[in-house]
């Protein structure tokens, strides 16, 4: 059984889900780690410093980003972490989540097309001839494409369970006149 410290009221979908993304961006970040490290898993080296570190960076980035999304099955999504100044301790309102999230599910989407029509179409930037090495890049870069479509359901059951009864207040009370 899987143990978290997701929040009771969350479903398990959106817990595993929300789990899977930064699975699923660890291994192209590990390609990475490997292609700066200088094993053969591309035909071209990764040279210079600055390069390294925007490789290493891209790594640490994506990895970064999508822990983010178990913000939106832990308590840190709703409120702020106590150690973070001047916002420790204030509530997360959900559209300062759901937004960013979308949007960046938004961005993924168009990265997605593009890797999916790079690699069919072959116009990618020709990162390796083998076809060994081809494969191995595919097959580290393919679970990306599951990273937008789990942040969206993620996020929308976020919004969902943080904007359950919000307008019930306004539906529900009596109306007395004259009081």
């Amino acid at each position: 059984m899987l143990k978290t410290s997701a929040l009771p009221d969350v479903p398990r979908w959106a817990v595993i889900a929300a789990h899977a993304v930064p699975l699923a961006t660890l291994p192209s970040a590990l390609w990475r780690v490997a292609l700066v490290a200088g094993l053969p898993v591309a035909d071209m080296p990764v040279e210079g410093w600055g390069e390294m570190l925007y490789v290493l960076g891209l790594s640490v980035v994506s990895e970064c980003l999508a822990l983010l999304t178990l913000g939106l099955v832990r308590g840190w999504g709703e409120v702020v972490p106590g150690w973070i100044p001047l916002l420790g301790g204030r509530e997360v309102r959900p559209l300062a989540a759901v937004v960013p999230a979308l949007l960046g599910a938004a961005g993924l989407f168009l990265i997605t097309g593009w890797f999916v029509y790079a690699v069919y179409a072959d116009l990618g930037p020709g990162v390796t001839d083998s076809a060994v090495r081809q494969a191995i890049l595919v097959a580290c870069y393919a679970p990306l494409l599951l990273w937008a479509p789990l942040l969206v359901a993620v996020t929308v059951a976020y919004y969902k369970r943080r904007t359950r009864g919000a307008g019930a207040a306004w539906t529900t009370a009596p109306l007395t006149a004259g009081k």
